[in-house]
C-alpha cells in the first residue's frame, strides 16, 4: 500500500489543515475485499458514524470532526483542499484521511461511486459552507489527533504523521 501526503493552505473560505496532512492509501483494501472491509476496519480502530454515500458535488468542509472516505465502488475526482486544491482521483479500494477544516468535493464519478466514510470517536461531522467563525478555527486548530489511524490501527498513518 503506497500513501501519499498533502498539505493545503487556506482555499477562499476553506480553513483547510497546515498542522496535519491529508493522506491517500492507494490500494487500501485490495482487489476481492468488501466494503465491510472498510467498515470493520473504521469500527475496529475506533472510527465511529459509518455511513455510505458519495461525495457532495459542492465545496464543503467539516469543523468538528477528521474524516476518513473508503472508495467503496467505482471511481471518482474529487477536489481535496478548497477551490485552490488539487484534483485527486481515486478508485476502488481507495482510501482518504481529511483531517478536520480539509475542503472537499466530488468534481465526477462513475455511476457506481459509493464511500465508505466514518470519524473518530467522540467527534461529530458538521458540513460547513462559508467561512469559518472564530470558534470554529479555535476547534480546527486543536482538535485531537485520534487514538487509532482507520485503516493501521495504533501504529502507522495518522499515529505517526499527525504526532
Amino acid at each position: 500500500m503506497n500513501i501519499e501526503k498533502m498539505v493545503f493552505e487556506p482555499s477562499g473560505w476553506v480553513p483547510n489543515n497546515q498542522r496535519f496532512p491529508v493522506l491517500i492509501y492507494r490500494g487500501a483494501l485490495p482487489p476481492g475485499h468488501s466494503s465491510a472491509d472498510f467498515e470493520t476496519l473504521f469500527a475496529t480502530n475506533g472510527w465511529t458514524g459509518i455511513w455510505k454515500n458519495g461525495v457532495f458535488n459542492y465545496q464543503h468542509y467539516h469543523s468538528g470532526a477528521h474524516e476518513v472516505l473508503g472508495i467503496e465502488r467505482g471511481s471518482a475526482t474529487l477536489l481535496i483542499g478548497g477551490s485552490h486544491g488539487q484534483p485527486i482521483e481515486v478508485s476502488r479500494g481507495d482510501c482518504l484521511v481529511l483531517p478536520v477544516g480539509t475542503g472537499h468535493r466530488s468534481l465526477g464519478c462513475s455511476t457506481n461511486f459509493e464511500v465508505v466514510g466514518a470519524y473518530p470517536e467522540g467527534q461529530y461531522a458538521d458540513i460547513q459552507t462559508a467561512d469559518p467563525t472564530s470558534a470554529m478555527l479555535a476547534t480546527i486548530s486543536s482538535l485531537p489527533v485520534p487514538v487509532a489511524d482507520p485503516i493501521l490501527g495504533p501504529s502507522g498513518g495518522i499515529v505517526e504523521s499527525w504526532r
